[in-house]
């Protein structure tokens, strides 16, 4: 609340707190339209993957969607403030740094706190994690559902911190168009203005206009709540997806442990983001007629009553953590003990029908399938190995003849490149479920930053694709359908090589030693001159991947489709090349 007072002209506030190791930082919101709201529908854009490169899905590559006008204004705080040195300066102290904000002022510090994470995503495993929280009163949405999902493979979902009270409206504004909140929200934008006068908000509160504003909103957010409840009740209906074809539904959700101010001093915390968009509609419900006529100035009262609201909370300590949600009490009149009591009288006093309580229901069930979907993989791991080690010995033999295992499986000469291509159908199969899986979101949000699965996943790719390489050029399907890099290339392929380079740190591509056959296949029936640069990088990676050890010898085996072509090539250029000191003239 105080960095709302050096608003316009001072960003944030940089603070210590006595007697701890914490240093805040707390950002002022807006109240400029174009602070809020870019010229779409919702508002929203692409992210800045240069800024924020762990925001997007990485099998699929599905880049995040943000608010444009917050994203616009956290990059010119970056550019033009001491930002990034003064949290650069706290960090290496190994202070605790906070990023706080309230209302707008909530969604520059979690872009802020993001970009520190990413920030430190580059240092050794772990540095520094620990010492970074976001805390956030009255929050508007930020994003879209790639947010929650990459926060939560990333690890980071648990330092973003956002409390809401019952009734604030802020919170739930952006799951509505602009198109039917922009006069409402110019004339009641006054109330949610901490440094307006009381008398004028009080006046505003009072107006039709706060309360259309509510309903407006609401309205929209029965809608955005209601077919992710479809969607998570496993609704097949045509007609769902019709309707969400036609009717253009806002794509913010949340993200990190809500906390739900009930408004008589109890805490009701929720980390699934799925349960958090339900609360979001149902937590602010009319249950009278008498409510209907104060909800509208209650709506925007709450945005402004954090401060005493969070001293009154915090010092009853009555806190219930909505961990177990397929237990959730679906009536409020049953007679209950213990801890279930406890959670019961919570969700009464967010005012939850049976209706609200199914929708929590069904997203712990959701929850429980993803986690019960990735124990019926891991049963597949053994398969996968067994596959892997049959294809190894498969290539050793090959390695014994001299022929390497590219060659011979393209040939398909011999009973052993038959059982390994059995092999390699069988390991299809399995992986193309994991990934059909991931592209669902079937699986949890975690799956994909699983060290195991990333090394085995490689392991598969690095091992298996040179064969899918092998099949594709050996049934001439190069001809008809295109390049195998370009239009053939499975998505068991794509994904697992993203994953690696994602854990790696590393750009798109610079994992892509699998590929080496297919650009040879394709190089080599092209005159050297109209690919002569081609030809140039594929030598440079091949050298590096030689010398990792990720390309074998039998590259360079007399009768390799590599050493046929490579011989081919102008003598000026075997002359300069390094591969001459690997191939007999």
């Amino acid at each position: 609340m105080e960095a709302h007072k050096l608003s316009p002209g001072i960003p944030y506030i940089y603070k210590k707190i006595d007697r701890s190791t914490d240093v805040v930082f707390a950002f002022a919101g807006t109240l400029s339209f174009d602070g809020w709201y870019s010229n779409t529908s919702f508002g929203e854009t692409e992210i800045n993957t240069t800024l924020f490169p762990s925001l997007r899905s990485v099998g699929t590559d599905e880049v995040a969607k943000v608010n444009e006008a917050f994203a616009r204004r956290f990059q010119d705080i970056l550019d033009k403030s001491s930002l990034k040195k003064e949290v650069e300066t706290a960090m290496s102290k190994g202070r605790q740094v906070v990023f706080a904000g309230h209302s707008s002022g909530g969604a520059i510090a979690i872009l802020a706190a993001l970009w520190c994470l990413e920030c430190c995503r580059t240092r050794p495993e772990g540095d520094m994690l620990v010492h970074l929280y976001c805390m956030t009163f009255g929050s508007p949405l930020v994003g879209n559902k790639i947010w929650s999902h990459a926060l939560r493979r990333e690890n980071w979902a648990r330092y973003f911190i956002h409390f809401v009270m019952k009734y604030d409206i802020v919170p739930r504004m952006m799951l509505a168009p602009l198109s039917s909140i922009q006069e409402l929200l110019q004339a009641i934008s006054p109330f949610i203005n901490p440094k307006s006068q009381y008398s004028q908000r009080d006046a505003v509160a009072r107006s039709s206009n706060a309360l259309n504003f509510f309903m407006t909103v609401m309205r929209n957010a029965s809608s955005v709540a209601s077919y992710a409840a479809c969607n998570l009740k496993g609704c097949t209906n045509l007609l769902l997806e019709t309707v969400s074809n036609i009717v253009q539904l806002s794509p913010y959700r949340p993200f990190g442990t809500y906390i739900f101010c009930t408004g008589n001093r109890k805490l009701v915390v929720v980390e699934n983001p799925d349960a958090v968009l339900q609360l979001l509609f149902y937590s602010s419900q009319l249950s009278s007629e008498a409510e209907a006529a104060v909800v509208g100035a209650r709506s925007l009262n709450d945005h402004l009553l954090y401060k005493n609201e969070m001293q009154d909370s915090l010092e009853m300590q009555d806190v219930v953590h909505l961990n177990n949600l397929t237990d959730i009490p679906l009536s409020s009149n049953v007679d209950l003990r213990g801890e279930v009591a406890s959670m019961n009288s919570a969700l009464n006093d967010l005012g939850l029908s049976t209706r609200a309580r199914l929708c929590l229901r069904a997203a712990g069930e959701w929850e429980k399938q993803k986690k019960k979907n990735e124990e019926k993989i891991e049963q597949n791991k053994s398969s996968i190995r067994d596959a892997l080690s049959k294809i190894q010995e498969y290539q050793t033999k090959c390695d014994i003849r001299k022929v390497g295992y590219y060659d011979a499986f393209k040939i398909q000469n011999t009973e052993d490149d038959f059982k390994a291509n059995v092999k390699r159908l069988e390991l299809a199969g399995i992986w193309d479920e994991i990934i059909e899986m991931l592209k669902r979101y079937e699986l949890p949000d975690s799956f994909e930053g699983r060290r195991d699965w990333i090394e085995l996943g490689t392991q598969f790719r690095r091992q298996v694709e040179p064969l899918d390489i092998a099949n594709y050029y050996r049934h001439l399907k190069n001809e008809d359908t295109g390049p195998y890099l370009i239009r053939a290339r499975p998505k068991r392929y794509r994904f697992t090589q993203r994953w690696l380079e994602h854990f790696d740190k590393v750009q798109a591509g610079a994992r892509s030693e699998s590929c080496f056959w297919a650009e040879v296949e394709e190089l080599r029936n092209k005159l050297f001159a109209q690919v002569q640069d081609r030809v140039l990088s594929l030598e440079t990676a091949a050298n590096i991947w030689i010398q990792s050890s990720l390309l074998g010898d039998d590259v360079f085996f007399p009768e390799s489709t590599y050493t046929k072509w490579w011989k081919t090539l102008p003598p000026q250029h075997k002359q300069t090349s390094w591969v001459s000191e690997k191939i007999t003239p």
